[in-house]
Parts: C-alpha cells; sequence; structure tokens
C-alpha cells in the first residue's frame, strides 16, 4: 500500500460526520418531511437464483438500516426510500435492474449486489448510465481496476485483502501444503490466484486447485481428487447446495485421518453448525467477516445491531432459530447505506446533478471508525482503488459454535493499488 495513502483530506470531520457514534440521537420530526420529496435508493437484489439465500438476508438487513436512517432524520433532512429489484442472481439481469432502477424508478445511487459475476456484468451499464453503483461483493474486481469510477466498495472488504491478511497463520498453525476447493467463477478465481499467491509468500505450496461449479447439487466425484498428501484443505463455496457440500466432504473423511481444514463461512452462510451431519466440524476453522456467534467482548455497536437486524446471539432470527443469517456478509448492507448518507449529507447532495459530488465525496472518506453506523469493526477507505480495508477473523468450531480465535490487523490486508479510479473521467 502506497505510503501515507489514508492520511486525512481536508473536510474530513464533514464527510464521516455521520459515521461516528450516537446515531440513536434524534432526527427531524417526520412532520417536516411533508414537502420533501425522498431520496430514493435502488437496491440490486439476489432475490431468487443461487444468491437468493444471501438476498434475503440482504434485504433484511437494508430494511433495518432504513429505519434507523428514516428515525435519524433520513438525509439532508429528507427521507429515504429503498427500492428493492430482484435480478435472479443473473449477470443479464442484473445490468437490466441498473437500467430499470436508473431510468424508471428514478432512483438517485443504486447498491447491494454481492455475487461477482452479477456485479461484473452491471457495473458498466452503471457506468454508462452515470450512477453511483456501491456494491457488497468482495471480489477484486473493483480493486483491480476493470470497473469504472461510479462503482465503488466501501462496505465490505475484498478477497485479496482477506486471504493475504489470514495465509500467515494459516501457514503457522495448520499446515503447508494446502489443497484448495473453490466455486468456478469470478469470486472462486479470486480465491484461487490470491490465496496461491499469499501462500507462497508464506513458504507453503497449493498442491491442487478444485473448482466446481457454483450449481453442482452433488460433490462426490470432486472430492477424490484432493491429493493424500494434503496437510490442509482450503474450501469456499457457495450455492444453494453448501450443506450438501459440507455433509459429503464430512462423509468422504469419515472417521480416519483427514487433513487440516479451513473454511471461508460462504460454505455454512446460512446453515446451522449444530445441524446432523456436521459433526465432523468440531475443531476446524473458518473465515468470518463478522462472527455470527456474539463473542464475549461484543461492544454496544454490535449488540445495537444485532437487535435492529434481528439476530439471536447464535446468528438466527430472533423470531426463528432454524433461520440461520448471512451474518459475514449482510452488514456490508448497512454500512454502505449509511457511507451512502455520509456522502450525500458532505456533498450536499440535492438530486442527480449532484452525483458526481457524491463520489467525489465518497473517494475523500479514509477512516471509518467502528460505530453503529460500521458494526463490523473500523475501516479505512482508499479512495484511489474505492475498496475498503478491515479486520479478518477466524473461528474454531468449539462446541458446535464458531468462536474467535484470531483477528488479523487492517494492514495485514492491504495490497499496493492497482488503479487510481479517482483521476478517471466520469
Amino acid at each position: 500500500m502506497t505510503k501515507g495513502l489514508f492520511t486525512p483530506q481536508p473536510g474530513r470531520r464533514a464527510v464521516l460526520g455521520g459515521l461516528g457514534a450516537g446515531l440513536i440521537a434524534g432526527g427531524l420530526p417526520r412532520g417536516a418531511w411533508a414537502q420533501s420529496a425522498p431520496i430514493k435508493l435502488g437496491f440490486q437484489l439476489h432475490r431468487t437464483g443461487i444468491g437468493a439465500g444471501y438476498g434475503r438476508w440482504y434485504e433484511r438487513t437494508a430494511q433495518a438500516a432504513l429505519k434507523v436512517v428514516n428515525d435519524m432524520g433520513g438525509i439532508n433532512g429528507r427521507p429515504v426510500e429503498i427500492v428493492f429489484e430482484d435480478d435472479g442472481t443473473d449477470p443479464k439481469r442484473g445490468a437490466e435492474v441498473v437500467e430499470k432502477l436508473a431510468s424508471q424508478a428514478g432512483c438517485d445511487a443504486i447498491f447491494g449486489p454481492l455475487f461477482s459475476h452479477v456485479v461484473i456484468g452491471s457495473a458498466p451499464r452503471a457506468g454508462e448510465l452515470k450512477v453511483p453503483y456501491l456494491v457488497c461483493s468482495e471480489g477484486y474486481h473493483v480493486a483491480s481496476g476493470m470497473l469504472n469510477r461510479w462503482t465503488l466498495q466501501p462496505g465490505i472488504t475484498d478477497v485479496r485483502a482477506q486471504v493475504t491478511s489470514m495465509a500467515p497463520w494459516v501457514m503457522a498453525n495448520l499446515g503447508k501444503k494446502v489443497t484448495m476447493v473453490f466455486p468456478d467463477y469470478a469470486f472462486g478465481y479470486d480465491h484461487r490466484d490470491f490465496f496461491t499467491e499469499a501462500v507462497k509468500a508464506q513458504g507453503g505450496e497449493v498442491i491442487a486447485q478444485i473448482a466446481i461449479p457454483p450449481t453442482e447439487t452433488s460433490f462426490t466425484r470432486y472430492l477424490p481428487q484432493i491429493p493424500a498428501e494434503t496437510e490442509v484443505l482450503y474450501h469456499v463455496m457457495v450455492g444453494p447446495a453448501v450443506l450438501t457440500f459440507v455433509k459429503e466432504l464430512g462423509e468422504f473423511y469419515g472417521t480416519g485421518a483427514r487433513p487440516q481444514i479451513f473454511g471461508f463461512i460462504d460454505s455454512l452462510e446460512a446453515v446451522d453448525i449444530a445441524s446432523p451431519g456436521l459433526e465432523f466440524l468440531e475443531g476446524t476453522h473458518f473465515w468470518e467477516a463478522h462472527n455470527r456467534v456474539k463473542q464475549a467482548d461484543a461492544g454496544a455497536d454490535e449488540v445495537f445491531y444485532r437487535a435492529a437486524v434481528g439476530v439471536d446471539d447464535n446468528g438466527a432470527s430472533i423470531s426463528d432459530a432454524a433461520d440461520v443469517s448471512t451474518y459475514s456478509h449482510m452488514f456490508s448492507c448497512w454500512e454502505t447505506l449509511f457511507t451512502i448518507k455520509a456522502g450525500m449529507e458532505a456533498s450536499g447532495y440535492a438530486g442527480p446533478a449532484d452525483r458526481q459530488k457524491f463520489v467525489e465525496a465518497i473517494e475523500a472518506m479514509t477512516a471509518m471508525p467502528a460505530s453503529q453506523a460500521n458494526p463490523q469493526g473500523a475501516k479505512m477507505f482508499n479512495g484511489k482503488t474505492h475498496q475498503v480495508f478491515g479486520h479478518q477473523f477466524i473461528s474454531k468450531v468449539e462446541g458446535g459454535k464458531l468462536m474467535r480465535v484470531h483477528q488479523t490487523t487492517m494492514e495485514d490486508g492491504m495490497y499496493p493499488d492497482a488503479v487510481d479510479y479517482s483521476t478517471m473521467t466520469f
């Protein structure tokens, strides 16, 4: 990372005023909104398709954040509305949804998509329409420079930062010879490329890479490809069959010898770790962006967020213990909405003519302190690459629950800039 990249810039207090502590403070009375046209935000939602499990919780989280924002007085004294539109977790439909939200619904900005192939297929249309497009995706596609100045990722770290920061711990504690199992599309390729690079930098070796289509429903034909000399099995899977994947992995190894297992929680998002057939996960490790199980040191911001989104101490819905959240991803919707609020207030956003000023205001952001607006933790935004950096967590399954055993520093995940979007034209 360029030295001094995150030094504060003029107007920083104004830019991040809405991201500090104390969000519960009262805002304008709703009666004052009678003559104020709402700020309309589009949400590109994976309501159907392979991302539906995430989409359900992304929508709930965005709705919860919206309530808090409006209870605070909205944005610039105006109420805020969210228009949700399903993209089917499909890149072609994604581009169509962007156009519909911008051109037909008249949205001031669009946010929310997760799956990387959808973001890559949709972002060019956002650039053509000159509408701010804030993604909640984790893919390196933003920071790589392949998108455009209208596309930003301020609410969640990317795969490159995640794997770079965790590789030293994995190499030091689990083993040096790694087999990777990952989904066969852009998100999986980020894992393949950057974890392989990080492992090599730590003196380890990725001895096998097994790519599996995210729409696969059975995995028994892939698991025999895992070399016997594997010391660490690294898995990250997505899609509707993640539970099947993990159960079949357990059946494959049975009670015999097996490598150390390190997974991304993506393989079990929206799945109860205590589900029958997952007993073999006891003692294995997972990456988490946000600890699903409430940890002993959880602070007031975390408590506030859990209550607002309706999640209990185990990471399930307070109304249905079987409805497990996508806790390591959905916070990005919450934090992105508050970044939108801060950016619009810093830029004095009044309408579409101010979209460019809004993007520039976000580019000026640097430190994002832990707060009710950022319950996952403190972050640093890189206005050149349009990517945020933060902490990662490694958890161990103990007694059927994910308990944190390691937290990275922000600096652990930083890497050299590949682009400076702020020098590009709009």
